[in-house]
């Protein structure tokens, strides 16, 4: 292990450490990095000297921007799918290790956390963030689907509302919202906002998890989560089952439909339509591995569709935002498709 890996594997005082080291990519996950990641819980799964696990990013910028979906598209092209395939089932592997690892599992989140970010993080036991950190899952502007677990984490999460809401969490996985501090202790994708992140984990590190949070922990925001205010028509309207009836909903209520419309302009309509079928799949789901399983046969279909090369291309290649899906809207969607593979 040398100082130019893509992450950087430690044992300090009883803690097992993962750096994420890869910032020209915003440490984007690539297949290195999920090895890397699986091996080294592995190894600390059943060692008595390791008391937790600690991730965090070298990067000032970014916790973890992503799976290496630039990677995927290259695999695809090349007509390597085999080892496409093999990338997506070790990730949704090593977000079922994490989620049912037996030791505090603590990610210190500052700055950017998307799509597989949240894959490496949301799962443990505490999610420590700084109000410089923002969650997002964009996968409809690339022509994929909610993945690394996320459909099924997030429809169960309480936060300080004190509450799970599958609606609301339909919502942030079907828009592309930018979840801050706020909304994200209020909803539960976040435990714990701290200052800085530096102190908590040089505290974490000296004293334990525990004495850290005790210490260093800011209170929740006197004022309401901006999630709260809309909550409640954000809800009644994505709980609805189908995309068409969320579709209908949204019509109905102006204070809500320009917002979403707005974050969804550059959605591909095949994700929006078969992600919603995936988040209704994965609410009658009792355990993660399952809702893992169901994302990686949903995936491996949709990264076979040309709109998964497009959307990847327009977004983070070309970097235009110009892609041209098919079909074109979600009307000329048929859910059957994506009912079909998730409930094969």
């Amino acid at each position: 292990m040398t100082t130019t890996d893509p992450v950087l594997v430690s044992v300090r005082n009883h803690t097992g450490v993962l750096e994420l080291n890869r910032p020209q990519a915003l440490n984007s996950l690539n297949p290195e990095m999920i090895n890397i990641i699986r091996r080294a819980l592995e190894s600390w799964r059943g060692d008595p000297a390791i008391e937790q696990v600690l991730i965090h990013s070298a990067s000032p910028k970014a916790f973890c921007a992503g799976g290496d979906v630039r990677h995927a598209r290259e695999g695809i092209e090349s007509g390597q799918l085999d080892a496409v395939d093999e990338f997506f089932a070790t990730e949704y592997l090593t977000n079922g290790d994490i989620a049912e690892f037996p030791k505090p599992f603590i990610a210190v989140i500052d700055g950017v956390a998307m799509g597989g970010g949240l894959g490496i993080s949301l799962h443990g036991s505490h999610r420590v963030v700084t109000e410089r950190a923002f969650a997002s899952m964009p996968e409809m502007n690339i022509g994929y689907v909610t993945d690394v677990g996320v459909a099924f984490a997030a429809q169960r999460m309480v936060g300080t509302r004190g509450v799970a809401s599958p609606g609301l969490a339909k919502f942030w996985g079907l828009t592309g919202y930018r979840m801050y501090a706020a909304d994200m202790l209020w909803t539960g994708v976040a435990t714990h906002v701290v200052q800085d992140a530096g102190a908590f984990i040089d505290a974490t590190l000296a004293h334990g998890i525990d004495a850290a949070v005790a210490e260093l922990a800011l209170p929740a925001p006197a004022e309401p989560a901006p999630l709260a205010q809309v909550a409640h028509d954000l809800e009644e309207t994505f709980a609805l089952p189908t995309w068409e009836e969320i579709s209908a909903e949204l019509d109905k209520r102006p204070q809500i439909a320009g917002e979403v419309r707005r974050l969804m302009e550059k959605a591909c309509p095949v994700s929006v339509v078969a992600a919603n079928e995936l988040f209704e799949a994965e609410a009658q789901l009792e355990d993660i591995r399952e809702a893992l399983l169901l994302e990686l046969k949903l995936g491996m279909h949709m990264y076979r569709r040309p709109d998964f090369a497009e959307g990847v291309r327009a977004v983070l290649v070309d970097k235009t935002h110009d892609a041209q899906f098919a079909p074109g809207t979600t009307a000329e969607v048929d859910p059957e498709e994506f009912r079909a593979v998730v409930n094969a």
